[in-house]
């Protein structure tokens, strides 16, 4: 079913109204929080403690060297996913026997949950933040390289034939034509991956590290400072949203790009 198209302002106008209706949800379970004797000691969860303590997070020092150092982690960890993805993408994409060959192996591998490779990281890898990276790109490889190949594999057939009746080669078919009509899939993927990459960072933080965003939440717990708990998961989230409405504008204008050049 097709989602109905809403202009600019009613897409602001609903993403307001359901921002209200969670920070009302919000309130009303950090006023049951302050008003029951059981759980005053969570007291931080409310949103104005949460809010307060997210304003101070903002002009902490220590708190941008920890959003920094997730960041690069990020960074490496999807790259590394990008570089060994696409390549494998495009050729089992391409190479339909490949394809089939290879299809029950990463179908196995994809499904064996990235954090059950923790402990093989820790063995394998000289240095926390090298694990982490693995552990990322673990997890990121397999969104990018199945809508890669799904994207080659979706690559108007017409191109290809006429692109070989004038003596390309297999190189040349990548590059100009596989390549280009395979990048929209290839952002989705990519998209895809940066939900994941967040999911598996705070818990991989927890290896050992002495910086990050996950290390900064095991430490505001292992403190008892739930206000600056909530506060870095709040920023997690900001982050995130941030970067993935990155990816969606460059997801658009891409695929606006494809449909005027292939159609």
């Amino acid at each position: 079913m097709d989602q109905p198209k809403h202009t600019l302002q009613q897409r602001i106008l609903f993403g307001c109204i359901g921002s209200i209706i969670f920070l009302a949800i919000w309130t009303g379970f950090g006023y049951f929080l302050l008003n029951h004797q059981d759980f005053q000691n969570f007291a931080g969860f409310h949103p104005k403690a949460t809010f307060q303590a997210f304003y101070h997070l903002l002009f902490d020092p220590w708190f941008w060297e920890s959003v920094m150092a997730s960041l690069k982690r990020i960074a490496i960890g999807l790259g590394c996913a990008l570089l060994i993805g696409i390549p494998i993408g495009m050729i089992i994409g391409f190479y339909n026997l490949i394809w089939q060959l290879t299809y029950f192996p990463i179908q196995f591998l994809r499904m064996i949950s990235p954090l059950s490779w923790m402990p093989i990281a820790i063995l394998i890898f000289y240095t926390f933040d090298t694990a982490i990276y693995f552990l990322i790109a673990i997890a990121c490889v397999w969104p990018i390289l199945l809508n890669t190949a799904q994207g080659v594999n979706r690559v108007n057939k017409d191109f290809i034939n006429m692109a070989i009746n004038q003596g390309a080669n297999d190189w040349q078919l990548l590059v100009k034509i596989v390549f280009p009509s395979a990048l929209p899939y290839i952002i989705i993927g990519f998209r895809l991956a940066l939900g994941l990459a967040w999911v598996i960072l705070v818990p991989a933080e927890f290896l050992g590290v002495s910086s990050g965003l996950g290390y900064s939440i095991n430490d505001a717990r292992d403190t008892l400072e739930y206000d600056r708990l909530l506060a870095i998961v709040f920023a997690i989230g900001c982050l995130g949203l941030s970067l993935d409405s990155l990816v969606q504008l460059l997801e658009k204008r891409c695929y606006l790009k494809y449909t005027a050049r292939f159609n």
